[in-house]
């Protein structure tokens, strides 16, 4: 097992966001943590996974053809 344990901080650095956001996540336990005494961590396979199953795929709609009215 080598998945690398990431702060909070790194997590917000990661996702672009502020501190503040995977702090939520964890609150709202929406994402794997682990507790090491006071301090947080996230495994880098949770951050993965959390972002794995938001992701939206994109559409694909027919092209319209567009014909001349008779």
């Amino acid at each position: 097992m080598t998945d690398r344990y990431l702060s909070v901080d790194q997590v917000a650095e990661l996702l672009g966001t502020t501190a503040r956001f995977p702090r939520r996540l964890i609150e709202e336990r929406r994402i794997r943590y682990v507790k090491l005494g006071r301090h947080v961590r996230i495994p880098e396979s949770a951050v993965a996974e959390f972002i794995q199953a938001r992701t939206v795929q994109p559409l694909r709609r027919p092209r319209p053809s567009y014909r001349r009215a008779a």
